[in-house]
């Protein structure tokens, strides 16, 4: 079909990115695009660096200020800069919002990793103005979140939020990093998820191993979070993940 044979402009898009290229400019894309991913890296290590240990909060870009999950998100962000941790998001509004509220009400560092979207995305005004970083692509955005983290919370969320809470499980599981904490706040959101994870993929179909649901907590309140945090680094030294 002709790009001008599609209804509508999503449709136009995708057709337009799987015409025919030859050979020779899809090497010349690919390789111009190593420079600005290049930047990516360096311009995020460069400003990550000069920050202390954190923990990064994620969750939905949807939930409002009168949500629960919102304003319990802001308490923890709060109580996580009261302990000496900076907090770093998305950057964007919903529970990223709140976290970094939170930690600027706490007197704490607080870090935006934004990104470009279509849609949903914009940075909130809770983020300190020279920790503001703005990234294209998220396989960049996504090492910033880990390298950088020394835990991670993970409110209710859409797949956004799953797929870095799936992502930062599997790098500790295959120990391509070092273990830090997981922690998912919310009973009542994640229990389905995780007895489906428990029957299904542990028991059932055997492609988990047992102990690889130590490797998340799930909890409902703030003090608890913190204190998981408190407690395994009783244990071990603050130190970068790789």
């Amino acid at each position: 079909m002709r790009l001008e044979d599609f209804d509508n402009d999503e449709d136009k898009v995708i057709q337009d990115r799987l015409k025919q290229r030859t050979w020779n400019e899809i090497k010349t894309n690919d390789s111009w695009a190593i420079f600005k991913i290049m930047s990516e890296f360096v311009n995020g290590y460069e400003a990550m660096g000069r920050i202390g240990p954190c923990v990064s909060i994620f969750g939905s870009a949807r939930t409002k200020p009168e949500d629960k999950y919102y304003q319990l998100a802001e308490k923890i962000a709060y109580k996580i800069s009261k302990a000496g941790y900076g907090v770093i998001t998305g950057g964007g509004p919903g529970i990223m919002e709140a976290g970094n509220k939170g930690a600027h009400l706490g007197g704490g560092i607080s870090v935006g990793l934004n990104i470009e979207l279509p849609f949903e995305q914009h940075f909130n005004p809770y983020i300190d103005h020279d920790k503001n970083l703005n990234f294209d692509y998220f396989f960049v955005r996504k090492v910033m979140f880990v390298k950088y983290s020394q835990g991670f919370v993970v409110m209710p969320g859409g797949f956004g939020t799953l797929d870095e809470m799936f992502e930062a499980i599997t790098l500790i599981q295959t120990k391509k990093i070092g273990k830090f904490p997981i922690i998912l706040v919310g009973v009542e959101f994640w229990s389905g998820l995780i007895e489906w994870v428990k029957t299904v993929l542990v028991e059932k179909m055997h492609t988990v191993s047992p102990e690889d649901l130590n490797l998340f907590k799930i909890v409902d309140t703030e003090d608890e979070v913190v204190e998981a945090l408190d407690k395994f680094y009783k244990k071990y030294d603050l130190s970068p993940n790789f």
